[in-house]
C-alpha cells in the first residue's frame, strides 16, 4: 500500500473534530491499509486519520498485542488513573507526562463493519485514549505536564 507523511502540530486538521464515517467503502479499507503501513513505517504504536491529513474517525493501534483497526471509535468506560510519559508522531521531539485512565472499554466498527468492543489496560489503554483524542482535535500537549525534549 502507501506510506503517508505524518502531519505535524500547526496543521489545522489536527485541531478539528474528525468526521464520522457513515459507511465502510473501498476507500475506507484503503485508508486503513495505508494508515497501518504508515504507522509501522514511522515506528508508531497508534495513528489517527487526522495525522495523515484525513478528517475521518478512524484509528489503528498496535501496542504490542497485534493490530487493531477501529472506525468511529468511542470510549464507553474507564477505570483508574495513571500518569506516564507520552510522545506523538505529529509532535516529534517532545514528550510530556499525561494523566489517563488505567483501563478503558472502546467500541467501534472493524473493517467488515462489525461492532467491536475492546478492553484495554496499561499501555494499550493509553494508546487508545491518545488516538481517540486526535479525533476530537486534542493533542497530548494539551493535557501534558512537564513537556520536554525527548531523549535521543
Amino acid at each position: 500500500m502507501a506510506v503517508y507523511k505524518v502531519v505535524e502540530d500547526g496543521d489545522e486538521v489536527l485541531r478539528e473534530r474528525a468526521r464520522e464515517v457513515p459507511r465502510i467503502t473501498a476507500n475506507i479499507i484503503k485508508l486503513l491499509d495505508n494508515m497501518r503501513d504508515t504507522m509501522y513505517a514511522y515506528k508508531g504504536v497508534g495513528l489517527a486519520a487526522p495525522q495523515i491529513g484525513v478528517s475521518k474517525r478512524v484509528i489503528v493501534v498496535d501496542a504490542g498485542e497485534g493490530l487493531v483497526e477501529l472506525i468511529n471509535p468511542v470510549i464507553t468506560g474507564a477505570e483508574g488513573e495513571v500518569t506516564d510519559v507520552e510522545g506523538c508522531l505529529s509532535i516529534p521531539g517532545l514528550v510530556g507526562d499525561v494523566k489517563r485512565a488505567a483501563a478503558v472499554m472502546v467500541k467501534g466498527l472493524n473493517r467488515a463493519g462489525q461492532e467491536t468492543e475492546i478492553r484495554a489496560e496499561g499501555f494499550a489503554a493509553r494508546v487508545f485514549q491518545h488516538e481517540i483524542d486526535h479525533l476530537e482535535g486534542i493533542l497530548f500537549t494539551d493535557k501534558a505536564e512537564n513537556i520536554r525534549r525527548a531523549k535521543a
